[in-house]
């Protein structure tokens, strides 16, 4: 038989766990997981070219220079993809710990001239150089844990020049680090200090200024705003939003996180691919996501770090919205770049499924940022996103918690994590 001229090779898989298909899912299809026992995976370049059992493996003989990778029996799921991150900063915030363990909630914290803003007096100080330098150690650490793709959202310059300045670092990111990066931009992240008294200069700031440079140098693909009380409310929210979409930025919210605002029926009215945290979402809210397809991207992270509640994810999948899982991870609220504790985190307290979970950081995450027809399960014709764990099964990742247990990352047919074996 001649070869299939096959660039890499993994075989030895003791169970294959992956979803399937090109679209976000919902209700009972969420759990929905297609296992492989003593699977293999084939791959072209950067592309999967073969799929099955080792019954299969037959068709998929290797050539003279294929790697070929022993799975050693382990666990193989798709590349896992963090749907919502704040990326670029400068200036992490510990010393806010403090004043939480106070019990001093974080509005409260933002007014005081803490919070989004502390960060954002940080962030315009910094270089463009120096805000890359700390992505690259963030994207580092968000690789060795599995995420092999993450939205960023700028929002922490809160200026024309700052707001710019970070989504150049998030292309220059996407560039030089093997994680590929989605820019979003949310320069209605916070109303930034100098606007404090004439929001709605600031408001105008974004719509004439900001959002049309975004899209004419094509720095963002998604628009997003905080939809909060004491932050942008509801008419400003959907106003800001619209004129996103007006200069073909997607809509994204922050919706419903400490407050019931409204923000999830509003997530729907615009037609918002996500929306995002969710914790206060009503039924009416719920249902008009269900009904417009709005995916919830779920951020347990900042409820436990806050001690806030969890969102009602159990509530959302019953009601047919589809649900991803992200780190939020920011230097303020939810300071963490590890998916694997937030998987942990769904499981335990919002009473997902290791099924429902493995779909909501692959290919759900990967409808919240547009990009799951190349990416978010192992099938023929996607992009080889792959973690190999030091896990025998699905289970184990959700029961032994609280360490890394990647093996190896592949990224685009290329092996950018490896560790030595025990």
């Amino acid at each position: 038989m001649t070869c299939n001229n096959l660039d890499l090779l993994i075989k030895n898989i003791g169970v294959l766990a992956t979803p399937v298909g090109n679209s976000a899912k919902g209700g009972k299809e969420q759990g929905q997981i297609k296992f492989i026992e003593n699977a293999f995976i084939a791959v072209k370049g950067e592309i999967i070219t073969g799929v099955g059992s080792a019954d299969d493996l037959v068709d998929f003989e290797p050539c003279e220079n294929t790697k070929v990778i022993d799975a050693g029996g382990n666990l193989v799921t798709p590349g896992l993809i963090d749907s919502h991150t704040h990326l670029v900063f400068d200036g992490w915030r510990q010393k806010e710990l403090s004043l939480k363990l106070k019990g001093v909630k974080y509005l409260e914290i933002l007014k005081m001239g803490g919070g989004i803003l502390n960060t954002v007096r940080n962030t315009r100080k910094a270089t463009l150089q120096e805000l890359v330098a700390n992505g690259m150690k963030s994207l580092d650490r968000m690789l060795e844990y599995g995420t092999t793709t993450c939205e960023a959202k700028s929002g922490y310059g809160l200026n024309l020049e700052d707001e710019i300045k970070s989504l150049i670092a998030i292309r220059e990111l996407n560039r030089h680090h093997p994680v590929d990066v989605i820019p979003t931009f949310m320069g209605a992240h916070a109303v930034p200090e100098e606007y404090m008294e004439n929001k709605k200069e600031y408001i105008k700031l974004i719509v004439e200024e900001m959002i049309p440079r975004v899209a004419q140098d094509k720095l963002a693909e998604f628009c997003d705003v905080f939809c909060e009380e004491g932050v942008f409310d509801i008419e400003e929210s959907r106003y800001i939003l619209e004129c996103g979409k007006a200069h073909g930025l997607i809509p994204k919210i922050h919706a419903d996180e400490m407050t019931p605002m409204g923000g999830a029926r509003l997530a729907a009215e615009v037609g918002a691919l996500s929306a995002e945290h969710l914790i206060y979402a009503s039924d009416d809210g719920i249902k008009a996501m269900a009904e417009s397809g709005t995916i919830a991207v779920l951020l347990p992270g900042t409820s436990f770090y806050l001690g806030e509640s969890f969102a009602r994810a159990r509530t959302m999948i019953e009601a047919g919205v589809p649900v991803a899982l992200a780190t939020d991870f920011n230097p303020g609220s939810s300071p963490t770049e590890s998916l694997q504790l937030i998987m942990n985190l769904a499981c335990l307290k919002y009473r997902m499924t290791p099924e429902e979970v493995l779909t909501a950081v692959t290919l759900n995450a990967a409808a919240a940022i547009n990009r799951a027809s190349t990416i978010g399960t192992i099938e023929v014709g996607k992009q080889a996103d792959i973690v190999i764990w030091e896990a025998p099964d699905l289970d184990f990742i959700f029961y032994h918690y609280g360490v890394n247990l990647v093996k190896m990352v592949i990224k685009k047919g290329q092996i950018v994590v490896q560790k030595q074996g025990r």
